[in-house]
């Protein structure tokens, strides 16, 4: 019997969701501002945007920055203006944040199928990813890569890893402050700033990888951790018991008289002692993602930044449907009002059905660096157009043909969003004997270039075809292109274009220069009702490789 894969979860806790729904970690940092205007003098307190975010007239969240002028958490929105008249005050958005959590989860999907929210605590998100860690390089190389996407999604993580989703969520929260609205802040509200910033600086990774030692991390974490213990806060200071390996250790029966069972039982689960069930996140048929822009943007550099969190959530959505598509959009809204425009359209077409982040971020980014912005724009949306189902995977131990073909297509797709479509051209020959008329050239977009059947030419062709022949000079009865050309072949007789009143009639030669260049020339046919000189009329029309 194989071994069943124990469990592993990850869990992501977003301390600073309700100030990142307003402004993104790094849009404070002078990004916005030093993109808008260079000469713009910054000093570190303007740098750092000085954000509030209040809910029932008392501060639930704020910048660091702010700390600075004696502001916490907790205390009254009137004294806001009077410690700093700078600070931008915002009521706290439950909506805002419920998408973004929503969004955080769809782009998880991407790493594993099992992701579910934490019951207890609104901001954490949980992954359960023991199945994907060979395909992911192992379970740092995982947390790396999703750290990379939170912060390019804007967003400040702590991150708890465990064997149960419930001791990853405590692990996750191991730096956080007590909750604002117990006595036990109340008793610790002189808190200083210095402290405070101690706690950004501290360690985002919590990780326990076994059930033996999962009690001794777990048993220095705060009691107010455990959402089910923050009711009898109070209680449990007055008895010295301010961590989970003390309350542990409480007489169970007593314990549950005076709180209750569901301490104990989210005691054991943290524990490992008893299983939790989860509800998995369902994803929409349909995919569509919109973003708000926290100011009016008019670059599209600083665009790319916001397309990455779109991005994310539709490589998740794509692999919990596994789908690959074809076809997508970016839709860019501009200013609402009388003086309103329609929203920009980007379409972006693949020339081979794709799912990979790293191909769709470079293929947005190269298509954005080439757009021209009418106005400024105020959100974004990523749209789905044509999805078809993914192919398996090789697992040989030599490349395919298939797998060298994407190669060839996520090239010529990078190409055409660099160069443009009418740039990048694939063969399309018709059946002509006409050189000019055979030698056509489409868009690599089109599918049905290149189906006509040609017969294979019995004498070689050139390399390179010139647009229009160029007129040779002709010194002793012989062509004369930098030296004397050698003829090296007998003449090719082409003669078409009778039935649409372009007759050609050329005879062809393989010529070679002084040095060794050989070129594809022909002389008009004597006959022809053509201006002659007293001399034949050559042409250079090809130059081989």
């Amino acid at each position: 019997m194989p071994s069943l894969i124990p469990p592993l979860w990850i869990a992501i806790y977003l301390p600073q969701l309700a100030l990142e729904v307003f402004h993104p970690h790094w849009w404070g940092n002078g990004f916005s501002e030093a993109q808008a205007d260079p000469q713009r003098d910054q000093s570190p307190l303007q740098a750092e945007h000085l954000l509030v975010v209040c809910e029932q007239q008392r501060i639930y969240a704020l910048s660091d920055a702010l700390r600075v002028y004696g502001l916490l958490p907790g205390m009254r929105q009137n004294s806001i203006g009077l410690l700093c008249e700078q600070a931008v005050i915002k009521q706290r958005d439950l909506e805002l944040e419920k998408a973004l959590r929503q969004q955080v989860a769809m782009s998880l999907l991407q790493y594993s199928p099992q992701v579910c929210f934490c019951e207890q605590h609104a901001d954490i998100i949980q992954i359960e990813v023991a199945a994907s860690l060979r395909l992911f390089g192992g379970v740092r190389r995982l947390y790396r890569r999703i750290q990379q996407d939170l912060c390019d999604m804007g967003l400040s993580a702590q991150i708890g890893i465990a064997r149960n989703a419930s001791a990853a969520s405590l692990l996750a929260q191991k730096n956080t402050q007590i909750p604002a609205h117990s006595s036990a802040q109340k008793t610790s509200t002189k808190t200083s700033a210095k402290s405070a910033s101690k706690q950004v600086r501290s360690r985002q990774l919590q990780i326990c990888l076994s059930n033996r030692h999962l009690a001794r991390h777990l048993d220095v974490l705060p009691c107010y951790l455990l959402p089910s213990a923050q009711t009898y806060l109070d209680w449990l200071q007055g008895i010295a018991c301010t961590d989970l390996g003390t309350l542990r250790h409480l007489p169970r029966a007593g314990l549950q008289r005076r709180c209750g069972k569901a301490l104990l039982n989210a005691l054991d689960i943290a524990y490992g002692e008893q299983v939790a069930l989860h509800q998995w996140i369902t994803v929409p048929d349909r995919f569509h993602a919109r973003c708000e822009l926290p100011d009016r943007i008019d670059k599209t550099d600083i665009i790319f930044h916001f397309t990455r969190g779109l991005v994310l959530q539709l490589c998740g959505w794509l692999n919990q449907q596994q789908k690959a598509m074809k076809e997508f959009s970016l839709i860019i809204e501009h200013e609402r009002g009388r003086q309103a425009l329609a929203p920009s359209l980007l379409p972006i077409s693949l020339a081979q059905a794709c799912w990979q982040e790293e191909h769709i971020t470079r293929l947005l980014k190269e298509k954005l660096a080439q757009w021209q912005l009418g106005s400024p724009a105020i959100a974004i949306r990523l749209e789905v157009h044509q999805i078809e189902a993914r192919q398996a995977f090789n697992t040989s131990l030599f490349p395919d043909q298939t797998s060298q073909s994407e190669s060839e297509s996520r090239l010529l797709e990078l190409l055409i969003a660099r160069l443009g479509a009418e740039q990048v051209l694939q063969a399309a020959p018709c059946a002509d004997h006409r050189p000019e008329v055979a030698n056509r050239w489409v868009s690599v977009l089109e599918k049905s270039a290149g189906k006509a059947q040609i017969s294979a030419f019995n004498n070689p062709r050139p390399s390179w075809l010139l647009k229009v022949p160029l007129a040779l000079n002709v010194r002793q009865h012989s062509p004369y292109y930098g030296s004397r050309l050698k003829l090296l072949s007998a003449a090719e007789r082409i003669e078409a274009g009778w039935w649409n009143g372009k007759l050609v009639t050329r005879d062809y030669f393989i010529a070679e220069c002084s040095n060794y260049y050989r070129y594809w020339i022909y002389r008009e046919r004597i006959g022809q009702e053509k201006l002659m000189q007293e001399d034949e009329a050559w042409f250079l029309h090809g130059v081989f490789g």
